[in-house]
């Protein structure tokens, strides 16, 4: 215990800040004081070599021990000393941190440090909340939250070059609820530090000012880089009215190289007077927007140009509107079209709009209803249309005209088409529609069936008529379906083939009526064509006929109709009677015309014969009355001049014959070639003028100076004329006058021959073109009625027409038209 209490009085003595070499003086004085003090055998005992020893180990464990505690008992005391003055720092340095922020708070700001990249940023300060910026520092950091897009984007970009360049920044940048917040980034002993300050007054002003040019600048970009690549040409001018800017569509159009080339060399695309109505347009202080023709790429477009003034010159664009145009012209002639081709239907239409006001109607509507077209033309509301078509009483007469509108009306709440029919009380019935439109509206269909009906109704007795006038033809009808059934038959049809109504009533096959008929048909290949025509074998459906005679004796005529779908009808006729007469009239037709050859033949052998003895005699007779023959006397003179007068006469009817003889035989020509009509009938008149002399009649030509020619053959046109006055001259009483008139038009001449006589009477004028047909009137002798005949048979050689028109008393006018040039002549060579 005394130990114990001496080694503690030692580390106190330690704690109190005495040397430890003392304690240890102390310690082992306090040791040989107790060897002493034990006594010599115990002292000798005591320090024995082992204890000795052992003493030593424990003396050095205590001394190093109480060493130790010592050196930890000085760290200690500096230790306290240190924390300590280190409180006193720390308190000082809140001190000044709690006067640094305070000092910040007072200047609406908030600043964020950061000291390195893995530790979280100092964050001092607010700012108001007008500017948006949260209070929370998590939230504050996410500048995207309380930033605009643009602004946060910027703020990010100059924090990052900050914190890892260095580099400072000053920027101003705008908050999602539009405030300004200025924004100044600095590095601080090794910290990069970003000051976040609230704007106002003239820095907020300016602020405002470089988000407001920043936004602009970026719009004039984007809309600089829409309008380059837009299709439409666009330019901007100066104050002089130069070219400054013009975009690539600009350049394409004017068929430059590039914008440069164009404002060098001041390619226009619009005109000088498109220019100069631009200038105008501006000086009158308004917008020109009007559309112009201009040239581009070599081809003339239509352009919609609008050009608007600035203070620093005016800008442009031009929109390509040719097929716009284009298209507009064809849908205006489209609706042009439909309202004509509404106009052209019989239906009445009348459309409505969504407000049941008028918008368009057709000319069958005004006129079925009896409207004024002013009225229409108003607009007007259908419950005043409906008005005026029950005031003109044409609509069905109402008991409570009101529930009948309003059901009326019903329609337009209605998805689908309904359909009404009005009976009007004038006795027609219409049928009308109202189509819904899909937008609203509706479309009236007013489609007046009063005929419709009606014809349905004779339709049907027409039906019945048919049915009955069918059973009691004497033709045999019978009607085939497309699968070659019979469909339809009549009592004729079986009277004529002998057929069994029963076989009938069952609707047989072709097949089978070919097999019930083939009993009385001698015709088998004739049956085959009839069956294959009817069931539709043939290459094409076309009508066809025929005939059989059958072993009876009896001749049948068929025909075959193609009907609509696929139908066929067919008719049987016993024509034996008709066949046997036709048969006869044949064989006597035949032997007429062999009479009729005969008679030709004998008339031009006749006349042939004839002509060579009476050309003889005038030769003899001419040469008789010829005086350097020999003398005559007077009564020889007169005998020689009537066979002169005869012989000649005759000569003329053998040369008629033999000219129709010619026609009629087919074997005369034509010598076509240009006719002087006044030197025509000039030749012509003077063949006649010894007969107008001695019948003391006279000619009165009237001839036009622009007669001038036409194609025909002049021989021949002598002739008629020559014949014409002759038939005249026959005609005429002693001092009365004949009229010759030619006439010319575009297409004919015509010869006009009149006379005084005494006239045709009206049941012999149809035959006075007929050979031989001639008739005496009072004292003129009938000739021998060749002469008109020959006229018409020329005349129509040469594709011409002649007519006669005659009075009794009052004389005959014979018109005769020849074709200017004859294309097509009726000549019996053909």
């Amino acid at each position: 215990m005394l130990w114990h209490r001496r080694i503690s009085g030692w580390i106190r003595a330690g704690r109190a800040g005495r040397a430890p070499v003392v304690a240890i003086r102390r310690a082992a004085s306090s040791l040989a004081l107790f060897a002493l003090s034990i006594g010599p055998a115990a002292a000798a005992d005591f320090l024995a070599p082992d204890r000795i020893v052992s003493f030593s180990a424990i003396f050095g464990v205590l001394t190093f021990s109480l060493v130790a505690i010592a050196v930890l008992l000085r760290a200690r005391d500096r230790a306290d000393t240190d924390n300590a003055e280190l409180r006193g720092r720390l308190a000082d340095l809140r001190a000044i941190a709690d006067r640094a922020e305070a000092l910040v708070n007072a200047d609406d700001q908030r600043l964020v440090a950061w000291s390195g990249p893995e530790e979280p940023p100092l964050i001092m300060g607010r700012l108001p909340r007008a500017t948006g910026a949260p209070d929370d520092r998590a939230a504050f950091l996410a500048f995207g939250t309380w930033l605009t897009g643009a602004s946060a984007s910027r703020l990010d970009l100059a924090l990052e070059r900050l914190r890892s360049e260095g580099e400072t920044f000053t920027i101003a940048i705008e908050t999602a609820n539009g405030s300004f917040v200025e924004v100044a980034g600095r590095t601080t002993a090794g910290r990069a530090v970003a000051r976040f300050r609230d704007l106002s007054g003239d820095r907020l002003a300016l602020a405002e000012l470089d988000a407001r040019h920043r936004r602009l600048t970026h719009d004039v970009a984007a809309m600089r880089a829409l309008i380059e690549a837009a299709p439409l040409p666009c330019w901007i001018r100066g104050r002089d009215g130069a070219l400054e800017w013009v975009n690539q569509a600009y350049v394409q159009a004017v068929e430059a190289a590039d914008a440069t080339d164009v404002v060098r060399r001041r390619l226009e695309l619009v005109d000088t007077a498109g220019r100069q109505a631009i200038v105008r347009s501006h000086a009158e202080g308004t917008v020109f927007a009007r559309r112009l023709p201009v040239v581009m790429a070599g081809e003339r477009r239509m352009l919609d140009i609008v050009d608007v003034a600035s203070e620093t010159g005016s800008a442009g664009i031009a929109a390509d509107v040719t097929e716009l145009e284009s298209v507009q012209a064809q849908m205006k002639r489209l609706v042009e079209f439909h309202v004509r081709t509404l106009d052209q239907l019989a239906t009445a239409v009348a459309v409505f709009g969504q407000d049941h006001r008028l918008r368009s109607y057709n000319a069958a509507f005004r006129e079925l209803f009896g409207l004024d077209a002013a009225f229409l033309d108003q607009m007007p509301d259908e419950s005043a249309v409906l008005d005026r078509m029950r005031a003109a009483r044409r609509l069905p007469e109402q008991v409570d005209f009101k529930s009948w509108r309003k059901e009326l009306f019903a329609a337009y709440q209605s998805v689908d088409a309904r359909e009404f029919w009005w009976h009007l009380p004038d006795g027609q019935t219409l049928r009308v529609i109202a189509n819904p439109h899909p937008q609203g509206g509706m479309t009236w269909i007013y489609e007046n069936v009063t005929a419709r009906l009606d014809l349905e109704s004779r339709y049907n007795a027409l039906i019945q008529v048919q049915g009955e006038t069918l059973d009691h033809l004497a033709e045999g009808v019978a009607v085939f379906g497309s699968d070659g059934r019979l469909r339809l038959d009549n009592p004729a049809f079986a009277r004529i083939w002998r057929l069994d109504p029963k076989l009938l009533a069952g609707r047989p096959h072709v097949g089978e009526i070919e097999r019930a008929c083939r009993a009385l048909s001698a015709s088998p290949e004739e049956w085959k064509r009839f069956t294959a025509e009817v069931a539709g074998l043939g290459e094409s459906r076309a009508p066809t006929h025929g005939r059989m005679e059958r072993r009876d004796r009896r001749v049948i005529d068929y025909a075959t109709v193609p009907l609509p779908n696929g139908q066929t009808m067919v008719t049987f006729v016993d024509v034996t009677d008709s066949v046997q007469v036709e048969r006869a009239l044949t064989d006597r037709n035949e032997a007429l015309e062999a009479a009729d050859g005969l008679k030709n033949a004998f008339i031009q052998h006749v006349s042939y014969e004839l002509r060579s003895p009476l050309t003889n005699i005038i030769g003899f007779t001419q040469l008789l009355a010829d005086i350097a023959v020999g003398p005559l006397n007077e009564k020889q003179r007169e005998y020689t001049g009537y066979i002169l007068s005869s012989s000649g006469s005759l000569l003329a009817i053998v040369n008629d014959i033999l000219d129709l003889a010619t026609v009629d035989a087919g074997i005369i020509t034509l010598d076509l070639g240009e006719v002087n009509v006044a030197e025509t009938v000039a030749a012509a008149t003077e063949g006649v003028r010894d007969r107008l002399r001695e019948s003391r009649l006279k000619l009165d030509t009237h001839l036009p100076p622009d007669l001038g020619s036409f194609v025909a053959d002049e021989k021949r046109i002598r002739q008629i004329l020559y014949n014409l006055l002759s038939n005249a001259v026959g005609f005429s009483t002693a001092g009365s006058t004949i009229r010759l008139t030619a006439r010319r038009s575009s297409e004919a001449v015509e010869f006009v021959v009149a006379d005084e006589g005494p006239g045709i009477s009206a049941d012999f004028i149809d035959a006075v073109f007929q050979r031989f047909e001639s008739r005496a009137s009072g004292a003129a002798r009938g000739g021998a009625g060749l002469g008109l005949a020959i006229v018409k048979s020329f005349v129509e050689l040469h594709g011409g027409s002649v007519s006669i028109t005659s009075e009794i008393g009052r004389g005959t006018t014979v018109t005769v038209r020849m074709p200017l040039r004859p294309t097509a002549l009726d000549v019996a060579a053909e």
